[in-house]
């Protein structure tokens, strides 16, 4: 899980609090549900400003590993090369709303032709979950040769576009649905998403599966205004 408090449209943002709890503990909690995860490790910056996330997580008891901050990919190799393991899942720590079922599922998708499909994930279009629900898992192997080959600052900041764009170098398998849920943004990444979020984890802080989330969401449809303008970044 990735994690870093340099955020420069909420700065600090996984450390503030909805539901009772932070949002990254609210994060790391799924993620730690996910009963196809042997090991759970939050992977932040060497940034001095994410000193404070090692010390959460050692209060925690939480696995930690540090790497760049912009060059996610080494990060993440990093990661791994301390804490192997044959297959890696990424999640990001903005996405408190996280479904342990839809990891297990990704992971399933993986692990089920494993070593033949190098990445699988519930991310590729045509996108259908709720933005904040993204899971990505890829063997061992392919990080290693993104690692070694991947040049652009774009690939190596978000980690798996030199997998993604590459699907004969990396066969890859894709977790979808049949209705359209993509409009929904259930990501922290500005005030208007925190707002939301809380709003969901004040009435739901418990982990539970991402469709129930979205009846409340659907129950109250003017919730999702609050964050109706925002875009993902490019």
């Amino acid at each position: 899980m990735q994690a870093r408090m340099g955020s420069s449209r909420l700065p600090g943002k996984i450390l503030m609090e909805a539901g009772g709890k932070t949002f990254l503990e609210h994060a790391f909690q799924r993620l730690s549900l996910a009963g196809n995860i042997d090991q759970c490790v939050v992977a932040t910056t060497t940034d001095e400003r994410d000193d404070v996330v090692v010390d959460f997580c050692s209060r925690h008891g939480w696995p930690c590993s540090r790497g760049p901050e912009n060059d996610v990919l080494t990060r993440y190799y990093q990661t791994a090369i301390r804490f192997p393991s044959d297959i890696i899942v990424r999640v990001t720590a903005d996405c408190p709303l996280l479904d342990p079922s839809l990891i297990n599922q990704v992971v399933e998708l993986l692990a089920a032709d494993f070593p033949g499909t190098a990445y699988a994930s519930n991310t590729l279009d045509p996108r259908h979950f709720p933005r904040g629900l993204d899971v990505e898992a890829f063997t061992s192997a392919a990080l290693e040769e993104a690692y070694q080959g991947a040049r652009e600052p774009f690939d190596r900041e978000h980690v798996t576009p030199f997998l993604r764009e590459r699907p004969e170098q990396f066969p890859r398998k894709a977790l979808s649905i049949e209705d359209d849920y993509s409009s929904h943004r259930w990501t922290l990444d500005t005030p208007e998403d925190q707002q939301l979020l809380s709003r969901i984890l004040e009435h739901l802080p418990d982990p539970e599966p991402w469709q129930k989330i979205l009846s409340l969401v659907e129950d109250n449809p003017e919730w999702s205004k609050l964050n109706a303008t925002i875009r993902q970044k490019a």
